[in-house]
């Protein structure tokens, strides 16, 4: 793990944190959630900052607005079929 944001109730803020302790290490890498991104704005923080692929739960009513953010910046998304943190 190059990087965390863990505990945050925002998806946002939880990528801006985790991409920020990554640093340049965050090029190339993984950015992996056990939430669903309800918005585009963290596959669009990730594309920013170069991460390879992001990998998450899906389930977002905004699903495909996710997706359609991870194709315009030609970003592989793979949707986990299972949560490891459940509420």
């Amino acid at each position: 793990m190059i990087g965390a944001g863990l505990g945050r109730t925002s998806r946002v803020a939880a990528a801006k944190i985790a991409l920020k302790s990554a640093g340049k290490k965050a090029q190339g890498a993984v950015l992996v959630s056990d939430g669903f991104f309800p918005f585009a704005d963290s596959i669009e923080l990730a594309a920013k900052a170069g991460v390879g692929c992001v990998v998450a739960p899906g389930g977002s009513k905004r699903d495909m607005e996710v997706v359609a953010a991870a194709n315009k910046f030609k970003l592989p998304l793979v949707f986990a079929p299972y949560r490891h943190f459940l509420h």
